[in-house]
């Protein structure tokens, strides 16, 4: 990319995502831009067993962040199926988590979150259904996890958060990657970049 100031890709390292528009950043230790890299800022929601979900959860976790909501018909049942391919994967791995984000809380209630987890096979250990104050929910996806308006479409005329991304977030809270959920393929990649992950010190 001309004007591009990037450093090289290090072998078996994953990027930065710093900016809403995804664009990947190799920074390291010894750079003075380490230290003001992006992070996933501190956050409160419900999940499916009514617990309290902090970003003191997944601190110390790297984990995998998608916004979906149980009553849609096109994207989300994929991505919850996708979501389950990587439950399968780490299932016995107690770093990694699962944090999905309902888009429509006003009705995805702690009971209809918990119901829609008996039904899909959601392990409460490791895969949360969140719900919680509309605003807060999207206010994080599009100013911290970059779920923009882009990306999103328009129902009924309101803005309305609709966002295939799955979010790799790593044990600092820094997105390190973002992989469309309802690809299988795409499973393939994210589940190489959690082992890389999981590589570094």
């Amino acid at each position: 990319m001309i004007g591009c100031k990037q450093q090289q890709p290090k072998e078996n390292t994953l990027p930065f995502i710093n900016k809403p528009d995804f664009t990947p950043e190799w920074i390291s230790k010894d750079d003075t831009a380490y230290s003001s890299i992006h992070r996933i800022p501190s956050f409160s929601f419900t999940d499916q067993d009514g617990k309290t979900i902090t970003e003191k959860t997944v601190n110390g976790h790297i984990y995998v962040a998608d916004f979906f909501f149980t009553k849609c018909g096109s994207i989300c049942p994929k991505m919850t199926t996708n979501m389950a391919i990587l439950q399968d994967t780490f299932k016995s791995d107690r770093e990694v988590l699962l944090l999905s984000h309902s888009v429509t809380p006003e009705s995805d209630s702690v009971p209809v979150l918990k119901q829609y987890a008996i039904n899909k096979g959601v392990n409460s250990n490791q895969w949360h259904l969140l719900t919680g104050n509309r605003d807060e929910i999207y206010r994080l996806a599009r100013k911290e996890y970059y779920a923009g308006d882009t990306i999103g479409y328009y129902q009924a005329g309101n803005e309305f958060l609709h966002t295939e991304n799955f979010i790799l977030v790593d044990k600092k809270r820094r997105i390190r990657g973002v992989y469309n959920g309802t690809l299988p393929l795409e499973m393939e990649r994210l589940i190489e970049d959690i082992r890389a992950l999981k590589k570094e010190e």
